[in-house]
């Protein structure tokens, strides 16, 4: 038996799904082949009926056909197959991270505050302390704390100031700034972002292999990584970073400190020199016996920067009534990727206009007329975030006016 119905194609492009009106001209020339022909085309007639809903029944087919297809590439998977396609790679989707907070410990010289000291903020979150410190002789020292929840919780500047445990010698904590947002399960981009970079995972002294190895660490956010090949000290980024000659820079957001440490010790070049604000002793004991040789390994715990918005938008009476926590949210839902893009990331270029399709979703009586933004004050179209810093956003830096 034959059909008159155009069937789908595998092509060197890929795979063609022919047109809905092909598919319907194909099933009426069947119909009117199965009935000795002259029979009206016409839609409102039964046989026209029939002949429409045999075509939606073939589209819809070979839609979902289509679907599948698609699932089999890595730039298009969701759900299912791309994590069937990332275990491949021995890649598991991470189940989100915490929101992370540089904050100031004030107390008694020679004080340590181990990994796991936890503290609580305003509304009742609990963080941990991510990297041991000893309080020195000026009395203050800045350390990295994670909420104990995976997801993006804020965490305004000033919020988190209760030491939850205490510990003999340790008196204050404060955050001087908001923390980097955490985030719920990992996105699709972010998933296939992290799985593309990952191939070099079983490289050993790239910096590509360096960076997929640190990026698989455990509520690990976000990673930036680059090099100096030459024989004499430069400076890289919006905030000229210092890089000692023939050394790495790895600067990370978020994670255990000594399990980065370790991920970039194993992948390091060997004698390549390191830049960066933090120091963890690393044990290597493949193939010796004890005592072990320990090395030092030094990346970069970036500074927050808070990156503040101005935006403006047409006043009209048919405006949701809270169009301004809408835009709020919205922005914050692309500076962290929450909406299925690429989060706001160490050394990137932040354009104003990034955000746009955000805002401009949220309805059609939204007309945006401007968005600016700047880490001193929303008055740049764009800003270019630096190598040794953490982009972060709170709410309360968002101003939403009707014009």
């Amino acid at each position: 038996m034959t059909t008159n119905v155009p069937p789908v194609e595998f092509t060197p492009a890929g795979l063609v799904v022919p047109e809905e009106s092909a598919i319907l001209a194909g099933v009426q020339t069947d119909i009117d082949a199965a009935f000795g022909g002259g029979v009206n085309p016409a839609l409102e007639t039964p046989q026209g009926q029939l002949a429409s809903s045999t075509s939606a029944i073939v589209a819809d087919a070979n839609s979902v056909f289509a679907e599948f297809v698609n699932q089999i590439d890595p730039d298009t998977a969701d759900g299912f197959m791309q994590d069937a396609i990332a275990r491949i790679y021995f890649l598991t989707r991470s189940p989100g991270a915490p929101t992370v907070v540089q904050c100031q410990c004030v107390g008694q010289f020679n004080t340590v505050i181990p990994v796991g000291a936890q503290a609580q903020d305003t509304s009742g979150n609990i963080y941990a302390c991510t990297l041991a410190g000893t309080i020195p002789i000026g009395g203050t020292i800045t350390l990295p704390f994670a909420n104990l929840v995976n997801g993006p919780i804020a965490c305004p500047a000033n919020t988190l100031t209760k030491i939850f445990k205490t510990i003999n010698g340790w008196d204050t904590i404060n955050n001087a700034v908001e923390g980097v947002l955490g985030r719920d399960v990992e996105t699709r981009s972010e998933f296939e972002a992290r799985r593309s970079a990952s191939v070099a995972i079983n490289a050993r002294g790239s910096l590509q292999a360096i960076f997929a190895n640190v990026f698989a660490v455990p509520d690990v956010i976000d990673v930036y990584a680059t090099e100096n090949v030459q024989s004499v000290p430069i400076v890289v980024g919006s905030t000229n970073f210092p890089m000692s000659p023939h050394s790495i820079l790895v600067s990370v957001i978020g994670g255990d400190a000594t399990e980065i440490a370790n991920a970039i010790w194993r992948k390091k070049d060997v004698g390549a020199d390191m830049n960066g604000n933090t120091t963890i002793v690393v044990t290597d004991s493949e193939g010796y016996a004890p005592p072990f040789p320990t090395y030092n390994i030094t990346f970069e715990i970036p500074d927050p920067l808070p990156i503040k918005f101005a935006v403006q938008i047409a006043d009209s009476p048919n405006l949701p009534a809270d169009i301004v926590t809408l835009v709020k949210d919205a922005i914050i839902a692309t500076f962290t990727g929450a909406d299925g893009g690429t989060r706001v990331r160490i050394g990137a270029l932040l354009l104003a206009s990034k955000f746009y399709p955000g805002i401009i979703r949220i309805g059609p009586e939204v007309s945006l007329l401007s968005v600016l933004l700047g880490s001193a004050t929303p008055t740049l179209t764009q800003q270019l975030i630096g190598v040794d810093q953490a982009p972060t956003v709170d709410a309360g830096d968002i101003s939403v006016t009707l014009v």
